[in-house]
């Protein structure tokens, strides 16, 4: 007969990518008690990732060796897991836009839940809980926008918007009026001259 690691690791071994694996999913395989130390031991061994308390991944294995699910994988599987909105923060979006050079030390992301820390791999990834504002659009370049230009702020407004503008389409230039509302007055206004 298996043992209950044996059973668990099976169980995550069928999982695709990234998947969450939480005792309270296993408990058809043994008590809460004796899968809580299951999953403990199988990530003190390295053959399970603890992402988060109670939330674990498989490593990947690779022809180097055992790796980290991809970074974006698990912030989807959080993201449903937990239904939260999570989204790059407005350095990395501002980055991703041309509006600086600047590259981030730290992985933070912006959420509509609370602040969390995870651990994917060696770094530590920073979910930082923002206004509804800036989680507008969460997945459009609209919302990349708006994430961009809080970050660089009301002194750099202007100027985000003459490089940005002439880059988006109507699809995002629409997008953006649609959500104009939510924005504080020192963006909704320069951008209402220009939509």
């Amino acid at each position: 007969m298996k043992s209950l690691t044996e059973r668990i690791m099976e169980h995550a071994e069928a999982q695709p990518e990234a998947a969450p694996i939480q005792a309270k999913d296993l408990l058809h395989l043994g008590s809460r008690t004796a899968v809580n130390r299951a999953l403990s031991r199988l990530a003190g061994s390295g053959r399970l990732m603890r992402i988060y308390l109670g939330v674990y991944m498989r490593p990947i294995q690779t022809r180097f060796g055992l790796r980290a699910p991809g970074l974006d994988k698990v912030l989807d599987s959080l993201s449903e897991l937990w239904d939260d909105v999570i989204v790059p923060n407005g350095g990395d979006a501002a980055n991703w836009l041309g509006l600086t050079t600047q590259n981030p030390v730290r992985s933070v992301y912006l959420t509509s839940g609370r602040d969390r820390l995870l651990h994917v791999g060696r770094h530590p990834v920073e979910l930082r809980h923002a206004p509804a504002w800036m989680l507008s659009a969460p997945y459009q370049t609209a919302g990349t926008v708006i994430r961009a230009i809080a970050w660089l702020g009301p002194r750099e407004v202007e100027q985000s918007l003459d490089a940005v503008f002439p880059v988006l389409s109507k699809e995002d230039l629409s997008d953006l009026s649609a959500v104009q509302a939510l924005m504080p007055g020192w963006m909704a206004e320069p951008l209402s001259r220009r939509l």
